[in-house]
């Protein structure tokens, strides 16, 4: 699928009258693959402009579907037509409809392709973090809440998202979302959840390295790690920080060539960090050591390692508090049928679009493009123009 949505969008760059030259944005172009989930009689608005509209009010800032249904009513007249809308906008219960029945693989396949593109070169080796995050306002009809996995690069870019049954079924899905990335070459962060061996052996399969967070859910191989004669091993990194009270003291030790003594499959290189915390005066420090195991090759180094677990925090860091802060994801009570899923998806593109073009305070951005519609307009066009376009600079 994600093959398939690139491929689409390269065509649609190739071909004169494509994006801006007819009118009408980029970004409904691509969303006029997606398969529209409403019988065909009565049909006013296409499924490529409802999503075009959500994309951008989303990135304009709106949190709820009543605030995209009220961001698009404002749009002046002229502008409505970039989006391929006649006289009326679509109401509310158009995007709900929409957004409700629309296939969210597809969805988040497409938009992810067309956010990777716009991220340009650079997206293909950068390191890849995977983690889950429930949506705690969002509730099914048993009572059970949505679950949803998703990749990042470390630098911040979303590549996409699937559905988990519950949060404990992310190890199903972890093959279901990886899918539909290139990982050759890539690394692939994850928590302590999916140090599993068929993730090892799907990651090395498909050309990637791994580096593997080990604690207590693997008890016969964190004894192994830890039975390694680390007091052997000089400190090959040390990293301190300060902020909110406190210190932390991070110093990394690294093995290599350990495959045969742990027994974890295709495994190199095993790392033991250290964590010391000093708390406020008073407080004695408390100390941690957190294993990690990865297959990347043995000429990596320790403070390469301690990038790579820092950068892991990134899923946390620069999309799911973004998403919850800046987005308000986690008061969100929609629950009917893929809203979301889908809506998560809409923060996540926006995500991706906006740190695309270097945005740092998303926050900010936002709340700016929400009073200036034609930062939003810039936003959506393809890279080529955006510097230059008639419609305003980022």
């Amino acid at each position: 699928m994600p093959a398939c949505s690139s491929s689409f969008i390269a065509a649609r760059r190739g071909q004169p009258g494509a994006g801006v030259g007819d009118g009408l944005l980029e970004l409904w172009h691509v969303c006029s693959v997606l398969p529209d989930p409403r019988k065909p009689q009565g049909i006013r608005h296409s499924v490529a402009t409802v999503v075009a509209l959500a994309v951008a009010a989303v990135a304009a800032g709106a949190r709820s579907l009543s605030g995209i249904g009220a961001w698009a009513g404002d749009l002046p007249g002229p502008v409505r037509g970039r989006f391929g809308v006649g006289r009326a906008v679509p109401s509310t219960a158009t995007f709900a409809r929409v957004l409700a029945g629309v296939d969210t693989d597809v969805l988040d396949g497409v938009l992810c392709a067309w956010t990777a593109v716009r991220a340009g070169p650079g997206l293909s080796s950068a390191p890849i973090a995977v983690d889950g995050k429930t949506a705690r306002g969002a509730r099914r009809a048993d009572g059970s809440r949505v679950h949803l996995f998703a990749a990042l690069t470390h630098d911040g870019t979303p590549l996409g998202q699937v559905v988990a049954p519950t949060k404990g079924f992310e190890i199903a899905v972890f093959r279901t979302l990886l899918d539909r990335v290139d990982l050759r070459g890539r690394v692939v962060t994850a928590d302590a959840l999916h140090t599993q061996v068929a993730h090892a052996h799907y990651l090395h399969a498909h050309g990637a390295h791994y580096a593997f967070t080990v604690k207590a859910n693997q008890p016969r191989l964190r004894a192994r790690l830890a039975a390694l004669p680390w007091d052997q091993v000089p400190v090959g990194d040390v990293q301190v920080q300060a902020g909110h009270g406190r210190r932390e003291r991070r110093a990394v030790q690294l093995i290599g060539k350990v495959c045969p003594a742990i027994g974890f499959p295709h495994a190199r290189l095993v790392a033991r960090i250290t964590r010391t915390r000093a708390g406020h005066e008073g407080n004695d420090p408390t100390h941690e050591a957190v294993y990690v195991i990865s297959n990347l090759p043995e000429d990596t180094t320790a403070g390469q390692i301690a990038a790579l677990v820092r950068g892991h925090w990134a899923i946390e860091n620069r999309l799911h508090w973004v998403r919850d802060v800046t987005f308000d994801e986690d008061r969100s009570t929609v629950r009917t049928g893929a809203l979301p899923a889908a809506m998560a998806t809409l923060r996540n593109t926006a995500i991706g679009l906006l740190r695309a073009t270097g945005v740092t305070n998303i926050a900010a951005t936002t709340a700016a493009m929400n009073r200036r519609v034609t930062r939003v307009l810039a936003l959506l066009e393809p890279p080529s123009t955006v510097l230059t376009s008639q419609h305003g600079r980022l």
